[in-house]
């Protein structure tokens, strides 16, 4: 249960470095296709600095995630890994109120799971 714990962990941290690249390198290109629907195309030039720090955010989420591996204290690397994902957790919550609810099922959702399986993890 913990190599599927983890292998959940990496699924989530790739996700948030997908999301960094788009919005921080792709945002013109990527973020066009994905949100199309969300915004006029007109308005993805202007606010490519906007998206550029919601990617360095999303790619803290990750790094923090990934950081969780490398830690050789299981307790703590538990620790931190429940950080970063609630933190996405949270993100995700906010996101889906405030812009769409689509986000709840793209991150939030993937992150509760992988929470509830390292939970059931560490405690069973």
């Amino acid at each position: 249960m913990k190599l599927f714990a983890d292998i959940l962990i990496a699924i989530v941290a790739i996700e948030h470095l997908y999301i960094l690249y788009m919005e921080m390198f792709a945002w013109e290109t990527l973020g066009k296709k994905t949100f199309k629907s969300a915004l006029p195309e007109e308005l993805f030039k202007p606010t490519k600095g906007l998206a550029a720090n919601q990617g360095l955010y999303n790619g803290f989420l990750a790094a923090g995630l990934i950081w969780s591996f490398f830690i050789s204290d299981p307790n703590w690397s538990f620790n931190v890994s429940t950080f970063f994902l609630s933190c996405v957790i949270v993100a995700g919550i906010y996101g889906a109120l405030s812009a769409s609810k689509s986000i709840f099922f793209k991150q939030a959702l993937p992150a509760i799971i992988t929470l509830v399986i390292s939970l059931l993890n560490k405690f069973m």
